[in-house]
C-alpha cells in the first residue's frame, strides 16, 4: 500500500498533487461538520438572568435546537459589562460547542475605552451573524419644557451646563449616545452615570435628571404611560413598538443613530464548516416569524445576516463609536 501511495505521489503533477493535499485535510474538517453537534451545545449570556441579552438568546437557542437537533443550553456569565463572558467563549475549546451573545459594548466599544482587553474581538472571535438590534430612544421628564428634539437642543443651549442626563453607567450605549447628540448639537449637557437602568430611570421619572438614551425596551412602559416624553429615537427606520416616534434622521440629524446590537460569537479557531452550520441555524432561526414577533415584542428587531456582513458592521461600529469617545475624552481604566 505505502509503495502504491509513493508511485501515485510521483506519478501526478505539482498542481494536481496540491489538490490532493487539500481533499486530505478537508475531509477530516467536513466529517466533523456532518457529525457536529456531538452533544449539548453552551450558548454563553454574559449578563444576568432576565436581561434583553438573555431573552433573545433564550428564544433562540429554543429555535436552534430544534434545527441541530441537540439542545442549546444558556449559561448566563455576568461580570465586567459583558466582557468576562465573552472572554470566557474566546477562550473556549474551538469546536462548536461553546457559542455566545455579544454586546455592542464587548464587541466594539470597550476596545476603545480600555488599555487592557480580556480578548481582541476581531482577532480571538469569529463573528457569525448579528443577531439584533435595539435602537436607543431619546426621552425627556415631564417637567421638561420641550416637545421635540428641537426644542430640547434649543433649551439646552438657553441653559448651558444646567440639564442633566442619566446614563446606564460611564461608557456605556446610553452615555455614548447622548455624547454623540452633545457633539452634534453643540450644547451642554451634565452627566450622571448610574449603576443600572433601573435606577436612572426612577431618577428620571422623579424629576432628579432631566433626560436620557436607553434602550426601548427600558422605557416603554414609562412611554405609554406617558410618565416620559419621546422625543426621537436613534434609528434609521421608527420601531414598530412606538410608531409614533420620529426618527433621528426624520428630523434632520441622521448621525445621531445608536443602538444595542447583539451578536453571535464563536472562539476564532472554531473549524469554518462547523462555524457555518451554527452560523445557518442561527439565521433561520432569526427570519423565523416566531423569533422576529417574540423580538419585536421586546423592541427589538431579529437580523440574521452573513459573517461578513457582521464582521463589516463591527468594525464600523468599533470606528465610530472610537471617534465619539475620543472627542468626548472618554476612558476607563
Amino acid at each position: 500500500m505505502c509503495a502504491q501511495i509513493r508511485q501515485t505521489c510521483l506519478s501526478v503533477t505539482p498542481v494536481r498533487l496540491a489538490c490532493l493535499l487539500a481533499l486530505l485535510f478537508a475531509a477530516p474538517l467536513a466529517s466533523s461538520a456532518e457529525e457536529f453537534p456531538s452533544r449539548a451545545i453552551k450558548l454563553v449570556v454574559p449578563f444576568p438572568a432576565g436581561g434583553p441579552a438573555d431573552t433573545f438568546a433564550r428564544v433562540l437557542a429554543d429555535k436552534m435546537s430544534a434545527l441541530l437537533g441537540k439542545s442549546v443550553v444558556i449559561e448566563n456569565r455576568a461580570g465586567a459589562g459583558g466582557l468576562t463572558g465573552t472572554a470566557s467563549v474566546a477562550k473556549a475549546d474551538p469546536d462548536g460547542h461553546t457559542i455566545g451573545i455579544a454586546a455592542s459594548s464587548a464587541l466594539a466599544i470597550n476596545v476603545n475605552l480600555r488599555d487592557n482587553m480580556p480578548f481582541r474581538p476581531l482577532t480571538d472571535l469569529r463573528l457569525l451573524t448579528q443577531v439584533a438590534s435595539v435602537p436607543e430612544i431619546l426621552v425627556v421628564g415631564e417637567g421638561v419644557p420641550a416637545r421635540t428634539l428641537a426644542e430640547f437642543i434649543a433649551l439646552a443651549k438657553a441653559q448651558p451646563g444646567r440639564l442633566v442626563f442619566a446614563s446606564t453607567g460611564l461608557g456605556g450605549m446610553p452615555h455614548l449616545a447622548t455624547e454623540l447628540l452633545k457633539i452634534s448639537a453643540g450644547i451642554e449637557l451634565v452627566h450622571v452615570p448610574y449603576t443600572g437602568a433601573a435606577p436612572a430611570v426612577n431618577d428620571l421619572l422623579g424629576g432628579h435628571v432631566q433626560m436620557m438614551f436607553a434602550d426601548i425596551p427600558v422605557l416603554l412602559g414609562a412611554v405609554q404611560s406617558g410618565k416620559l416624553r419621546a422625543l426621537a429615537i436613534g434609528a434609521k427606520a421608527r420601531s414598530p413598538s412606538l410608531p409614533d416616534v420620529a426618527t433621528t434622521a426624520e428630523l434632520g440629524m441622521p448621525q445621531i443613530e445608536a443602538d444595542n446590537w447583539y451578536g453571535l460569537v464563536v472562539a476564532a479557531a472554531t473549524p469554518a464548516p462547523i462555524a457555518e452550520k451554527l452560523r445557518a441555524a442561527a439565521v433561520e432561526a432569526l427570519h423565523a416569524a416566531e423569533v422576529k414577533d417574540k423580538f419585536q415584542s421586546q423592541g427589538a428587531l431579529a437580523v440574521g445576516n452573513s459573517s461578513e456582513e457582521f464582521t463589516a458592521y463591527v468594525k464600523a461600529e468599533t470606528e465610530r463609536w472610537g471617534r465619539v469617545i475620543a472627542t468626548a475624552g472618554i476612558k476607563l481604566k
